[in-house]
């Protein structure tokens, strides 16, 4: 990440408020014993004069102070490095001031050095910096530690023999500067662990940020670039599939991919191999939420909603199919709904791996085993299933039928306990119709379409996904869709789902699998294939 982007900046703040945090939680429970103990044992029986607790107290409130003021609105650069730099120079002035008042027959010496100690490790481990930097804030940090050490010392000189007085001021002295001298060592080598992971995370002019997304072949992460400060999302194939047949496949993803340019269909701006060799590709970042999540947050969508979703996403279809492209894995999990400025539920198809060239030659190298079973088994064609080689569009439109059953209902067209269960149900029971499984009336012409499109035989579903789109729009005129009431639902909704998507761990979706029809024996119960 850029040292001067935004992330960076927040990534500091938050740095230095983990700093005070810790120094708050020891020193605020140090005060309180302190006190407790002055409690039990009565007045006048504390070790600590009343000046003493006045800064252990200022302390503890300064600390609390930075830590809620680094909990706010991003500062700039030089004010947080800053008040890194006050913060831990007051600390240890404070340290110091705390002997003030307490005879010298009192053993504070180690208390105070101890503390200086820690306060300069902590932050030496918690807050990022350089060797230089660390070693000159650390440096004057103990400055007070050592004025303390020699005030402490000229107090001994009535009562020790002056070669006693000058050791204990040299062992002090030397514990200060190498407290110092072992902070910035560490600061440099956490500094440099730092660099070097920031260094691994980027991919050419792109900077890795946190993981966003998972899917059968790639793990997928937000990430900026580094000149046009533009989010993007870079998919990496997993290492573990990193094989020939997968490279290919990944190869082939992003080719596919690149050759679709339907405003409904995710954009691909770069790819290429990193120097360790693993393969990526950039594509559009995407702030929004897949149909799957969203139905599982928010249930069942209205019809007209659904129409205007469905009718996008026929849209991109239109364009792979006109190339002689087959998606093969339409679901929701597949289709994101983000937004615009000015425009509402926009749809983006995505995840393109398992795309079939309809026009690709027999004879040519293929990426699929064409004796397999590609895609999730809830969206699967019954064609699919008994003649893979042969599916064309229309697979693709069972698919949608499929998803679009899902969003008006919120459940899926079949239930299964297995793979094998479930491709007998696509290949043999009728569906319900959706408003009986919703309980509740459904549009009559959208109703009929769905189940159209979820007919056993290709030749009973719409002909084409233009022919869908068009029937789309029957259906919309007599349910039409209102943006005011989706602009609405983006403005409340959207904000609590986005939080929530990062507070909640993501379980397991539904699975695409590759079953081989050859080994059919190696499916398990739970409805995945065996490894």
């Amino acid at each position: 990440m850029p040292a001067n982007s935004a992330e960076a900046t927040r990534d500091l703040q938050d740095r230095v408020g983990r700093f005070a945090r810790t120094i708050f939680a020891i020193s605020g429970l140090m005060l309180l014993a302190t006190l407790a103990n002055g409690l039990v044992a009565g007045p006048g029986a504390a070790s600590m004069s009343p000046l003493s607790l006045f800064f252990h107290a200022f302390s503890v409130a300064l600390v609390f102070g930075v830590w809620r003021l680094t909990r706010g609105r991003t500062l700039v650069v030089t004010t947080i490095l800053a008040l890194d730099a006050a913060l831990t120079l007051t600390l240890c002035t404070m340290w110091a001031l705390l002997g003030i008042g307490i005879s010298p027959q009192e053993p504070i010496e180690f208390s105070i050095i101890l503390a200086t100690t820690f306060t300069l490790v902590a932050r030496s481990v918690v807050v990022p910096s350089t060797f230089v930097r660390t070693l000159v804030i650390s440096a004057v940090s103990v400055v007070p530690t050592i004025l303390f050490f020699i005030k402490r010392s000229m107090s001994f000189v009535p009562h020790a023999p002056a070669a006693q007085v000058h050791t204990f001021l040299l062992y002090a002295i030397l514990w200060c500067l190498v407290a110092a001298f072992t902070a910035a060592l560490q600061s440099r080598l956490l500094y440099g662990l730092r660099q070097r992971i920031r260094e691994a995370s980027k991919l050419g002019q792109y900077t890795l940020a946190e993981k966003i997304g998972e899917g059968g072949m790639g793990v997928v992460y937000r990430a900026n670039h580094a000149m046009l400060r533009r989010p993007a999302a870079i998919k990496l194939l997993l290492a573990e599939r990193a094989g020939e047949m997968e490279v290919m496949r990944f190869e082939r993803e992003v080719q596919l991919t690149s050759r679709l340019m339907h405003p409904n269909t995710v954009s691909i701006f770069d790819y290429g191999r990193a120097a360790d060799g693993t393969f990526y590709y950039v594509m559009e970042f995407l702030d929004g939420f897949d149909l799957e999540w969203l139905i599982e947050e928010e249930g069942p969508l209205e019809p007209a909603r659904v129409i205007y979703i469905l009718s996008q996403t026929s849209g991109a279809l239109v364009e792979a199919h006109s190339l002689g492209l087959i998606h093969r894995d339409i679901k929701p999990a597949n289709i994101i709904l983000t937004e615009r400025s000015d425009e509402a539920d926009i749809v983006k198809v995505v995840d393109f791996g398992l795309v079939k060239s309809i026009n690709a030659p027999r004879t040519a190298l293929t990426v699929t085993n064409t004796a397999s079973i590609i895609g999730t088994p809830l969206y699967l064609a019954p064609e699919a299933i008994r003649f893979p080689e042969t599916i064309d569009g229309r697979a693709d439109l069972y698919a949608l039928g499929a998803v679009g059953y899902y969003l008006l209902t919120g459940r899926h067209v079949f239930e299964a306990n297995s793979v094998v269960e479930m491709c007998s149900k696509h290949l043999l029971e009728v569906p319900i119709a959706p408003s009986a499984r919703l309980g509740r009336a459904v549009p009559a012409d959208l109703e009929q379409l769905i189940l159209t499109c979820l007919a056993k035989s290709p030749d009973d579903r719409p002909a084409s996904a233009a022919v869908f789109k068009q029937a789309l729009a029957s259906c919309a005129k007599t349910t039409p869709y209102d943006p005011s009431v989706t602009g609405q639902w983006w403005q409340q909704r959207a904000p609590v789902l986005r939080s929530r998507r990062k507070s909640i761990h993501q379980g397991d979706r539904q699975m695409t699998v590759a079953i081989d029809l050859d080994d059919r024996s190696r499916l398990d119960t739970s409805g995945r294939a065996a490894a």
